[in-house]
């Protein structure tokens, strides 16, 4: 009986050290995701109805618990500025817009140098995931810069907004159209005069005649009214465009035990598929509220974007040069790119890296 009694007491007497340990493992995290965007973008608000609700959840069972401060609309950090923001480690977590950072992050934006891709979203995300763990370094423009990339998020394919019917390549000669950045390369050798603006000034500059169309995705037009001033859309299909991700900092994400960070990394790509769903809804309702409200689509056939990608400059490869000569990788990055795209059923409309 009292060999019974002991071993009872030894018994307890670790059963009351293991929870003891098991207390002391839970750990409570104070984390900051910031964006300059506010959450009425997609790739903002699924953070919070995605990211966050998974973390939590899965983090839970393992006694972890995470502390939030979601930082939104520039109140921690500017559009642009996010980069800095989570390199320096004034915030945990951003979601950034690499569209935003050419000079740092090129790599990423080669879906803006190859255009007449794939419009799904999802597609153009999933190739781009795949770029990321096959080629080193696009992976590494995040972690020289002190992020771990979590999730991607992609524009809707972008269409041409005009206060003109456009039917064809030819009727956009001699016209001004807003295109931003590297957009402005989709009208070289169209007789388009590209008129560098940005999604704000848009309708005004229709409307004032500053510019006679704008090169737009679908949902941006969508939130601008553009279809107002802007009715005629010609649905050219220059392809969805990675915009950008949700990062951690690299710093902070090392210091999490491999449990946790795997939750972390499967939040990510649960965000990236829910942001895909969501926007993609979103995109097909947009361009119905448009048409109702008056705007009139006008669709291109696959003949009619390859005849528009025959008559520009091979654009991509001229990216990729660029690229090769700052030591990049640009070819087998603009390769891989369009090979991800062939492998999944898409059509391309004219082959820039085998010419």
């Amino acid at each position: 009986m009292k060999l019974y009694r002991k071993m009872m007491l030894v018994c307890a007497a670790a059963l009351t050290i293991c929870l003891a340990g098991g207390a002391a493992q839970a750990k409570t995290w104070k984390m900051t995701v910031a964006a300059g965007h506010p959450p009425i973008f997609v790739f903002i608000s699924a953070i919070h109805d995605f990211f966050i609700p998974y973390v939590n959840e899965h983090l839970a069972p393992l006694g972890h618990k995470i502390e939030w401060k979601e930082a939104y609309g520039g109140t921690v950090t500017k559009i642009g500025s996010e980069l800095e923001a989570i390199q320096s480690g004034v915030v945990e977590m951003v979601a950034m817009g690499t569209v935003f950072e050419a000079a740092k992050m090129p790599l990423h934006n080669v879906t803006y140098h190859t255009p007449f891709g794939s419009g799904d979203i999802n597609v153009v995300l999933e190739v781009f995931t795949e770029l990321q763990s096959t080629i080193p370094e696009v992976a590494a423009e995040w972690t020289r810069h002190n992020m771990v990339n979590l999730g991607g998020n992609a524009l809707d394919t972008y269409h041409i907004f005009a206060k003109f019917p456009i039917h064809s390549v030819e009727d956009v000669n001699g016209r001004k159209i807003a295109a931003p950045g590297p957009s402005a390369n989709w009208l070289k050798g169209t007789g388009g005069v590209p008129v560098n603006s940005n999604l704000p000034e848009y309708y005004n500059g229709v409307q004032l005649g500053v510019f006679d169309a704008s090169l737009v995705f679908g949902t941006g037009a969508m939130g601008i009214k553009l279809f107002e001033v802007a009715p005629h859309v010609a649905m050219v299909n220059f392809g969805a465009q990675y915009a950008g991700g949700i990062s951690i900092n690299k710093k902070f994400f090392d210091a999490f035990s491999p449990e946790v960070q795997k939750v972390f990394v499967d939040a990510g790509k649960f965000y990236t598929q829910k942001y895909g769903e969501v926007q993609s809804a979103k995109t097909s309702g947009a361009l119905a509220a448009m048409e109702k409200a008056g705007a009139k689509l006008i669709p291109f056939s696959d003949e009619q974007r390859a005849a528009w990608a025959k008559k520009m400059p091979n654009v991509p490869m001229e990216w990729a040069a660029t690229m090769e000569a700052k030591g990049l990788p640009g070819k087998k990055v603009v390769k891989g790119y369009l090979d991800g795209l062939r492998k999944r059923g898409i059509k391309v409309v004219r082959d820039w890296d085998k010419e």
